[in-house]
């Protein structure tokens, strides 16, 4: 067991999909994965592990925001040998063009967060995807015939901007969508030397001011986690 995830050594497998919210990772495991075991109920951050075909996958949240995932990413890690992490979360379109239920792929992951700065000593760290990860997921959505974009993202440390037009700028540089975790993910990954790659569900438009429901957030987007589990070791 670790500080904060209760499982024993073998109960997580190699390939872990870091939905945010614990209860997406509850119903991604009962509805997409056989022989599923619960292993982690501490502070509720729901982990479990099954078989997807002959594969062994993990799936756990990870909350919301960089701090968070960043203490479940490095225990996983360091603490249970996984190689291989995929965010599969909800973001915000900062395009016209995406709609509720499109699919990113992030390339990159640009950020207002200083934990890199701090970690970098004031310079700028760029958190990239692994490339074989992102190429896979790309072929994967193609053969199952769902449409996906690919490129930069920007992941923010504030939900609640007080500037309401704060996201025109990343926007005007293209930047797809916005979220909380990935640069997060991506930087601890390269440090790891492990593989990583955020797969993003639209779920509002800053550009339109539409949004799905927290239920739909929960149950609705199963197609990045059927690209994910495609592409698991």
């Amino acid at each position: 067991m670790s500080i904060h995830i209760g499982a024993e050594p073998g109960q997580i497998a190699s390939t872990v999909l870091l939905p945010g919210d614990p209860m997406r990772a509850k119903f991604f495991a009962e509805t997409m994965l056989a022989d599923v075991v619960c292993f982690n109920k501490v502070r509720g951050m729901l982990g479990f592990t099954g078989h997807y075909g002959d594969k062994r996958v993990s799936v756990m949240g990870s909350g919301m925001g960089i701090p968070s995932l960043s203490i479940y990413v490095n225990e996983l890690v360091d603490e249970y040998g996984v190689t291989t992490l995929m965010r599969v979360g909800t973001c915000g379109a900062l395009q016209p063009d995406l709609k509720i239920g499109d699919i990113v792929l992030a390339m990159s992951a640009s950020t207002d967060s200083h934990v890199n700065r701090l970690r970098f000593g004031g310079m700028d760290y760029a958190p990239t995807a692994n490339f074989d990860l992102l190429m896979s997921a790309h072929e994967a959505a193609h053969v199952l015939g769902i449409k996906v974009r690919v490129g930069g993202m920007f992941s923010s440390d504030t939900f609640y901007e007080d500037d309401p037009d704060w996201w025109k700028l990343w926007a005007a540089y293209g930047a797809l969508v916005c979220e909380m975790e990935t640069a997060g993910l991506y930087t601890l990954a390269a440090k790891a030397n492990v593989r990583a790659l955020s797969i993003l569900t639209v779920s509002d438009s800053l550009v339109s001011g539409a949004a799905a429901t927290s239920e739909d957030r929960e149950k609705s987007y199963s197609k990045m986690a059927e690209i994910a589990l495609a592409i698991a070791e």
